[in-house]
């Protein structure tokens, strides 16, 4: 008997093809009821991987081995639902699936709950760099709507940094995992040296083996999710409580909330509130996503669906939230916190006729995403936009290819900068996410006591061949190693403390350009550490431009200074008059670039003669142009920041 059925009994192994069978969905004849699904006969998983193991295209084969979706040719991944999760091959918005399935006799309601993810590597539209990070609070969110999930790994490529990341981050949730090796038809699986990397993460039981892509062996994963993932806890007859895992708004109905209940029973017209925020709201309909909306009478323990209850704004529904009935105390459910920017980037209108249609599109954007928190701020030399903060550099990517895509907008988004903590001699703590609102250098010295960034703990996963290289890489970006060893005889998994800043720049495309695409990347938030932090500032004519201020640490001021302002000098246009670009920090000046001015040849109309006429004439020039040098302002149009956005800086 294979080993990849160790989850299944022995009697199950024999019968398990023709005692199995998908019960009917709910076609509006009340095929099946709510009540009937005690908690024993329900399941909550999910499915976690790393990029392009094939997580979208195995929930699409569940959904059609239970019916839920009907048998397709294609491989369009059902769950996937945005354009950029299509394109980009990721998962932004978790979603969730309810399935009927018969097993021995007994039918179960299965709840798959999509986790988000990312991709991990260029794709056609290209960003800088995809962190875990930015999503790992929603992934551990949705996770504690489950009781246990299924880990696969492709055979192929085998584990990876995410796979790691995923599989620690299930372990601390307490939560069952099924190992699952999928692509097994592929002509370079190699399964016996996969399942020997699955196991050395602490996977004790043997993975099952499918392909997601031809459905061989599909058949046998539900039933060991059955099997092995124990049923939700929690009683009906107790106070109702609930967990808010995502939400998503709709035009009409408002803000829609999917939430798992884990006490108590939620009907239609019920009155609850918020455990943290303490806002009321009334149920006005409720039911599971199978797969989409499909209402029901009530959502009972250990059940999960959506909720519509007359929320109008996403910023009310905190993913993580406990929901609990109106005048009921209950105690609220562990592991909540609020949505933590760490990038902030200014937006702002290549053409500033747009800004009415870019604040409205943004609005919009936002509807569904509460996590991205918006200001208005104004540049002398963008003019007005706004200061947004992202979970994380894909986060933001995201959120740029969505106004591009979807609302057609024209942008230039500045350098990327990360919170930085400011503490006083007095105590007092200040966070500083805006580069002009960094100290003075007599602020400094006179009322800082220290100057903090944060860190983040980085998974590297990369053959051998390429360790001294990727140590170099991290030793050049202030990396301090924190272990490394053998997942097999050729492939390293390598752990660094790195701060957020280096990380977030091009600190992937270089990963990815110095392991010949081989190396996988993942972190986590770190905390903060002391840090000798400067600002640097960058001058046209002895005047600062404010939108080119950046936040580095000292040691990387002169190369970057160097570097900027040799790039600027290839995206300004000369003038008539000189053009000096200057880098500073406080008023040291760093590096700097002179843009000679354009030369009209004033003598061209001058046939011979005496040569005093054509000194007089290049004198005259000579004189008008330290005059406009005096009084005229450089002309920086909103191209060159666009170009200048777009370039990188190489180490």
């Amino acid at each position: 008997m294979h080993a990849a059925n160790s989850y299944l009994p022995k009697p199950a192994l024999m019968m398990q093809l023709h005692r199995c069978s998908a019960t009917k969905a709910n076609d509006g004849e009340n095929s099946w009821k709510m009540s009937e699904f005690t908690q024993d006969r329900i399941r909550n998983f999910s499915i976690i991987a790393h990029i392009d193991h094939g997580k979208s295209t195995l929930a699409d084969r569940l959904l059609e081995l239970t019916g839920t979706i009907k048998e397709r040719a294609d491989n369009k991944q059902v769950l996937d639902k945005l354009v950029v999760e299509r394109e980009r091959g990721i998962t932004v918005k978790a979603q969730t699936v309810s399935m009927f399935f018969e097993h021995y006799g007994q039918r179960y309601l299965l709840n798959l709950i999509d986790t988000p993810m990312h991709k991990d590597r260029n794709v056609k539209l290209g960003t800088r760099f995809k962190g875990h990070v930015d999503f790992s609070y929603e992934v551990s969110r949705s996770l504690a709507a489950t009781q246990g999930c299924l880990l696969l790994v492709d055979a192929a490529q085998g584990v990876q940094a995410q796979t790691v990341a995923n599989f620690h981050l299930a372990k601390k949730q307490g939560l069952k995992i099924i190992p699952v090796l999928n692509k097994i038809d592929l002509h370079g699986a190699e399964i016996h040296r996969v399942a020997s990397e699955v196991k050395s993460l602490g996977m004790a039981r043997e993975p099952l083996q499918i392909s997601a892509k031809t459905r061989l062996n599909i058949e046998q994963i539900l039933p060991a999710v059955i099997e092995y993932i124990p049923p939700p806890t929690g009683s009906r007859t107790s106070p109702f409580r609930s967990l808010l895992f995502d939400s998503w708004y709709d035009k009409y109905k408002g803000v829609i909330c999917l939430m798992s209940i884990k006490d108590g029973v939620l009907r239609q017209g019920d009155k609850i509130q918020s455990v943290h925020s303490g806002q009321k709201y009334d149920v006005t309909e409720l039911g599971i996503m199978h797969p989409e909306q499909t209402p029901t009478k009530q959502l009972y323990a250990g059940q999960v669906g959506y909720v519509v209850c007359s929320m109008r704004s996403a910023s009310e529904a905190k993913v993580g939230d406990t929901f609990a009935r109106v005048g009921s105390r209950v105690e609220p459910l562990p592991g909540f916190e609020a949505a933590k920017a760490m990038v902030y980037a200014g937006i702002f209108p290549v053409d500033t006729n747009d800004f009415q249609k870019l604040d409205e599109s943004i609005k919009k954007l936002t509807l569904n995403d509460s996590s991205v928190s918006v200001s208005k701020e104004t540049s002398t030399a963008l003019g007005q936009g706004w200061r947004l903060g992202f979970l994380g550099t894909l986060h933001m990517d995201v959120f740029r290819q969505r106004l591009e895509q979807e609302y057609e907008a024209n942008i230039i988004v500045t350098q990327p900068t990360v919170p930085y903590k400011v503490i006083r001699k007095g105590g007092n703590v200040k966070y500083i996410r805006n580069p002009i609102e960094f100290p003075s250098l007599d602020d400094t010295s006179r009322s800082v006591a220290e100057l903090q960034e944060p860190m983040v703990l980085a998974t590297m996963v990369f053959p051998e061949e390429y360790l001294g290289s990727l140590m170099d890489l991290c030793g050049a970006r202030r990396g301090e190693q924190v272990d490394y060893g053998y997942l097999d005889e050729t492939r390293v998994l390598m752990k660094y403390r790195l701060p957020l800043a280096e990380v977030v720049t091009d600190f992937f495309d270089e990963l990815k350009s110095r392991s010949s695409g081989y190396a996988t990347f993942d972190y986590e938030e770190d905390g903060y550490q002391k840090s000798d932090l400067v600002k640097m500032s960058v001058l046209l004519n002895s005047k600062p431009v404010d939108a080119l201020s950046v936040i580095l640490h000292r040691s990387q001021v002169e190369f970057v200074g160097r570097d900027w302002v040799k790039r600027l000098k290839n995206v300004i246009q000369r003038q008539l008059f000189e053009i000096i670009i200057q880098t500073t920090v406080g008023n040291k000046v760093i590096a700097r670039e002179t843009i000679p001015p354009m030369r009209k040849d004033v003598t061209a109309k001058l046939y011979g003669g005496d040569v005093t006429r054509k000194m007089k004439l290049l004198e005259k020039q000579k004189a008008g142009k330290k005059r406009m040098k005096k009084i005229g302002n450089v002309e920086l149009p909103q191209s060159a920041f666009y170009d200048f956005m777009g370039s990188k800086t190489s180490r």
